[in-house]
């Protein structure tokens, strides 16, 4: 690939692959599944979580002034998940395809086309070393960028489906970061991101491996 050109993968294609390889490393690398769960399901499960999660919004310091963090959120512990919440379903699919032992969900609640997130990797203090980050969506497809961080040029730009599942391993928050970009059009969309706290006790899942 030319080191100025920007790869981009669309997912609504129906000969795609069940799986793509996005970026490559020890522990996995970014992989994409388009669609492990059926549309129904996946546009249900968006209801449930737009209507019943605990959404909040938040300030943040910016240089001289304090701002909206751009979208809502919300957090739960894997140990107590509310029944009311098809966030145990979603566990169950995200280790079936990424075998670890997530003990966090992390939701965004993208509004619009002027809720995003900026470009970043994960915090490695806040995550247990050689586990993945899994990312669930829902709702309307949204556009996310991956870029190495010694080489901006080099960016990947990959539209996450309703019902798609994304994984980032704990080794790209150093070399790479991610990010949602703001879009003059974008329906409203969730974002499931699952993660490995450090401390967390070791379930029968082994480590997540390259699948």
């Amino acid at each position: 690939m030319h080191p100025s050109r920007t790869a981009t993968f669309a997912s609504g294609d129906l000969f795609a692959p069940s799986m793509l390889q996005l970026v490559e490393d020890a522990e996995g690398g970014a992989r994409y599944w388009p669609e492990v769960i059926d549309p129904a399901t996946a546009r249900h499960w968006f209801e449930l979580l737009v209507e019943k999660a605990a959404w909040r919004s938040l300030r943040r310091p910016m240089y001289d002034r304090i701002v909206d963090v751009p979208r809502l959120l919300a957090s739960y512990g894997t140990d107590a998940l509310p029944d009311a919440l098809p966030l145990a379903d979603m566990l169950s699919c995200v280790r079936a395809h990424v075998p670890a032992p997530f003990d966090s969900i992390g939701m965004n609640f993208y509004r619009d086309g002027n809720d995003s997130v900026a470009m970043h990797g994960d915090k490695l203090h806040v995550l247990r070393d050689a586990y993945p980050i899994v990312v669930f969506s829902l709702g309307a497809p949204r556009r996310m960028l991956i870029r190495p961080v010694d080489d901006h040029a080099r960016r990947i730009a990959i539209d996450l489906m309703p019902g798609s599942l994304l994984a980032m391993s704990h080794a790209m928050q150093t070399t790479h970061e991610h990010g949602i970009p703001k879009t003059r059009h974008a329906a409203p969309r969730i974002s499931a991101v699952f993660r490995v706290r450090p401390g967390a006790q070791a379930r029968s899942e082994a480590p997540a491996k390259p699948q």
